[in-house]
């Protein structure tokens, strides 16, 4: 799923590949903290606490992409779902194009209709992109410096 955002690809790359901005733009996300406390490179963690279809779920997750202003990438080791995600940026005439791509497997979860998850993943991821593109646009976003402990 893809979106143009008016906002330079540092600007766009500096926000999303800060875990502590997550509860800003994706749903279901009440926190979320690097392990330790900077990413900037690949194998750097972080952790997030939300919920997801009324469960609560606590994720650490392991970066693998990390190339400033174009391509950030993590992956699941812990949670409800099995997830890769990848955010590729590029130049746009007046911003950036963002593409964000998501591989899940349902992990812990029970007996569920993986259609019916696909479909509201697919709507959640919609509206997180709308969000982002709005939050970013405004210039009214509140950035995340300090680091913040998460535990169980």
């Amino acid at each position: 799923m893809n979106a143009q955002i008016d906002r330079s690809p540092k600007e766009v790359f500096s926000f999303v590949a800060t875990p502590e901005n997550d509860f800003q733009w994706q749903s279901g996300i009440f926190a979320s903290a690097r392990i330790p406390q900077r990413i900037s490179d690949t194998g750097t963690f972080f952790r997030s606490i939300g919920h997801f279809v009324g469960r609560r779920n606590l994720s650490t997750f392991e970066v693998t992409e990390f190339e400033p202003n174009k391509k950030y990438g993590f992956k699941s080791l812990s949670g409800l779902l099995d997830l890769q995600t990848t955010y590729t940026l590029e130049r746009a005439v007046g911003g950036t194009n963002i593409n964000i791509s998501i591989r899940a497997n349902v992990l812990n979860f029970g007996p569920v209709d993986e259609s019916i998850l696909e479909k509201m993943m697919k709507e959640q991821l919609k509206e997180n992109l709308e969000r982002l593109k709005a939050l970013l646009e405004s210039r009214q976003i509140m950035l995340h410096s300090e680091p913040v402990l998460l535990t169980r």
